[in-house]
C-alpha cells in the first residue's frame, strides 16, 4: 500500500488546532514539526501572504488565511544588494507564530524565483495546518473577540515554544496572549540603520516597522533613520518623524509612550504615525485606546476623510483603536471607519502632526491612500 506524501515527498502527518474555547480543530500538519501557541488572528487576502507572514505587526499571533488557495506563487527570492530584499518581504524572517490554511500550493512560480511557502516554513522553524475550514474559523475568530490557539503537529518535541524574546516557551496548559507583554524588544532593530541619501533626514522609530514605509520614503528622496523603540529621542536630529506600525497592545510598550511625548510631539517637528504609531501618538496626545471587540484585518477596509470627504479601501491589521470622545482639544479626527465607525485617524489643528490607523504603504493590500506619505514629506518641505 502506498505511503500518502505531502507536495514536499514527505509523509502526511496529521496536526491539531487546540483554541482556548475548547474546541479543537484538526487538519494535516505543514511547515517545521513544532507546537506554537498565539492570537487567533485572520487575514482576507487573496495574494500577500509573504507580505503579511513577515509583517512584524503579527508577532506573537496564528495567521488563519480565509482565501482557499495559499502559495500559489511561492515565495519570492531575497534579493541582495540593499536592505530591502524583494517585494514581497516586509521583514528579514516570519514573524507568524504559525498559519493556518484551507488548502496549500506546493510549487514555486515567481518571476524572481524562489521556493515553495511550505519550505520557508520549514527554514523559519514555523508550522501550520492545511486542511481546516478557515471560514468557518473567520466567523469563531470574530465572534469569540478574544481567541488564542495552539498548534500541535503530530509526532512534534513535547517542548513548546515561542519564537521570539518575549516568552521563551509555555506549558500543555497555557495560550499565549502577545497582548500581555511588551513585544518592542522584540521586533525593533537593535541599532541605528540609514537608507537613502536624500536631503530631508526623517526618524523612523521602529515599533515593528514594515520594510515599505522606508521604501516610500526613500523613493520621495528622504534619507532615513530605523531607530530602536528605546532610543534617546531628544538626541536625534531630523526634519520630521514616523512612528511605525507594530505589534500588541499600545499601552503594554514600556515607557514609549513618554518619550514621544516629551521629544517627539515636543520637537515642533513634521510627525506621522502609522497603525500602532498612530495609536501611541494618540496616547502621547492625552487620548486613550481600547480593544475592538472584531479587530479589523483585511485589505478591504473603508475608511472616509472627513476633511475630504473622501473614501478609500485601506490596508488594515489591528485589534484596539483611539477611543473618540478622549481626542484631545487641538486635535481634530481625519479618519473613521466606515463599517464601525472607529478612529482611523487624527490630525492636530495648527501643528504639522498626523496618523492614520490603517496602511498608506499597504504591502499587500490597495494603494489608495499611498498619498498620505507625500502629504507628510510636504509638510516637512513646508517646514
Amino acid at each position: 500500500m502506498k505511503k500518502e506524501t505531502n507536495v514536499l515527498g514527505k509523509k502526511i502527518k496529521k496536526a491539531r488546532l487546540e483554541l482556548s474555547n475548547g474546541i479543537v480543530l484538526e487538519g494535516r500538519a505543514i511547515g517545521a514539526s513544532v507546537s506554537v501557541s498565539g492570537e487567533m488572528v485572520f487575514n482576507t487576502g487573496m495574494l500577500g501572504y509573504s507580505e503579511a507572514m513577515t509583517d512584524p505587526s503579527y508577532l506573537g499571533q496564528i495567521l488563519v488565511f480565509s482565501f482557499c488557495l495559499i502559495g500559489n506563487y511561492g515565495i519570492p527570492a531575497p534579493k541582495g544588494g540593499d536592505f530591502f530584499n524583494a517585494k514581497g518581504h516586509e521583514s528579514n524572517s516570519i514573524k507568524t507564530q504559525g498559519i493556518i490554511v484551507s488548502d496549500i500550493f506546493g510549487g514555486c512560480h515567481h518571476h524572481d524565483g524562489g521556493i515553495s511557502l511550505e519550505q520557508w516554513m520549514i527554514e523559519n522553524n514555523v508550522p501550520g495546518i492545511a486542511g481546516i475550514d478557515t471560514r468557518y474559523l473567520v466567523q469563531m475568530i470574530r465572534e469569540e473577540g478574544n481567541l488564542s490557539g495552539r498548534i500541535i503537529p503530530e509526532g512534534a518535541p513535547k517542548t513548546k515554544i515561542n519564537r521570539f524574546e518575549f516568552l521563551e516557551k509555555f506549558t500543555d496548559d497555557e495560550y499565549v496572549d502577545p497582548s500581555k507583554y511588551n513585544l518592542m524588544p522584540s521586533v525593533s532593530t537593535k541599532e541605528i540603520q540609514k537608507f537613502g541619501a536624500g536631503k530631508k533626514k526623517v526618524a523612523v522609530i521602529d515599533c515593528g516597522a514594515k520594510l515599505n514605509i522606508s521604501r516610500m520614503l526613500v523613493d520621495r528622496g528622504c534619507e532615513v533613520y530605523l531607530l530602536p523603540w528605546d532610543t534617546d529621542f531628544s538626541k536625534i536630529d531630523v526634519d520630521g518623524w514616523l512612528i511605525s506600525n507594530g505589534p500588541g497592545d499600545p499601552q503594554n510598550t514600556g515607557n514609549l509612550v513618554e518619550r514621544v511625548r516629551k521629544d517627539v510631539l515636543g520637537s515642533g517637528k513634521p510627525v506621522l504615525g502609522i497603525c500602532l504609531g498612530h495609536q501611541i501618538l494618540s496616547l502621547a496626545s492625552g487620548a486613550n485606546t481600547r480593544r475592538l471587540p472584531h479587530g479589523h484585518r483585511s485589505h478591504n477596509q473603508p475608511v472616509f476623510s472627513l476633511p475630504e470627504k473622501r473614501a478609500y479601501m485601506s490596508s488594515q491589521n489591528h485589534r484596539y483603536a483611539v477611543e473618540k470622545k478622549t481626542i484631545q482639544p487641538g486635535w481634530e479626527l481625519w479618519f473613521v471607519n466606515a463599517n464601525d465607525d472607529s478612529v482611523e485617524g487624527l490630525k492636530h489643528k495648527t501643528k504639522p502632526m498626523m496618523s492614520v490607523q490603517f496602511h498608506p504603504e499597504a504591502s499587500s493590500g490597495p494603494n489608495d491612500t499611498s498619498w498620505i506619505m507625500d502629504k507628510f514629506i510636504d509638510l516637512i518641505k513646508n517646514k
